[in-house]
């Protein structure tokens, strides 16, 4: 239904509110009401055309539904990449890594500091954050 809505509460709201307008003003509303759906419909249409006039043959081969935001759930989305299996390096991609390994230059060592001895553990503060 439309947000959610059955038809019988759309019944008791409409109930309501005509105990709350009365009966002397509840055709002017009723008819604004007709009116102001009206428009609506009549936009909704209009925008219709234009979509359709600006993309030309390609408004009939959009899959509409794929576009709908209600899809995308953040927990399905999540799930699906974590479950998803990693790319199984091909032959060629591995000699190509261990060609780039065996021809790339070592590390330099560590600088020393000249504030601390040789093999003395530096300082560490377990309150830091």
């Amino acid at each position: 239904m439309f947000f959610g809505l059955t038809i019988e509460k759309l019944l008791l709201i409409g109930l309501i509110a005509a105990l709350i307008v009365g009966p002397e003003r509840l055709p002017r509303y009723a008819e604004a009401l007709a009116g102001f759906t009206r428009r609506a419909r009549d936009w909704v249409s209009s925008a219709r055309t234009r979509v359709r006039d600006e993309m030309g043959e390609e408004f009939d081969d959009v899959d509409w539904r794929t576009l709908d935001p209600r899809q995308y759930d953040p927990r399905r989305i999540i799930r699906e990449a974590l479950l998803d299996d990693a790319p199984v390096p091909t032959v060629r991609a591995a000699q190509a890594g261990a060609a780039v390994a065996s021809t790339a230059t070592p590390p330099p060592p560590p600088v020393r500091s000249p504030f601390r001895a040789a093999g003395e553990v530096p300082p560490h503060d377990l309150e830091a954050t």
